[in-house]
């Protein structure tokens, strides 16, 4: 998905105020360097700097695609060359194992149900409580 570009709502209103202006006067001058000029030159400043902005994001999203599309390859080619691995020495070898897969004789057959992560059983264990006369109390919920 591409980035969304940036547009200035401030440049819109500057455009148009500027135009608005220069139909007062093209040269008016008022004071403290609010001048039309510079005011034409900042806005070509922020026009440029947004198309600059919105040129690097649309790089951004080629590069992007790029690095997923060799990752995508890169990802297949490892599947290959692990296979490749298991053609030449067979999935029961140690090579099989140094490059990565898991050699046969020492997978672990799993039975319907079971979770695919070894869960660690604790021990369970019932705690007797008597009350002073040697009855146990009874459960109260």
């Amino acid at each position: 998905m591409a980035r969304r570009k940036r547009t200035s709502l401030v440049l819109e209103r500057a455009v148009r105020r500027a135009a608005s202006i220069n139909s007062i006067d093209p040269n008016l001058d008022l004071g403290n360097g609010l001048t039309l000029p510079a005011f034409s030159t900042l806005i070509e400043t922020m026009r440029t700097r947004e198309n600059a902005y919105n040129t690097a994001l649309s790089t951004l999203d080629k590069l992007y695609r790029e690095m997923l599309e060799t990752e995508g390859e890169l990802g297949d080619m490892t599947e290959h060359m692990l296979m490749a691995v298991a053609t030449r020495y067979g999935k029961s070898s140690v090579e099989y194992g140094m490059a990565g897969g898991i050699p046969k004789n020492q997978r672990r057959k799993r039975l319907r149900g079971e979770s695919p992560t070894p869960s660690t059983e604790q021990p369970s264990f019932v705690a007797s409580v008597e009350n002073k006369n040697g009855k146990k109390p009874a459960a109260t919920s």
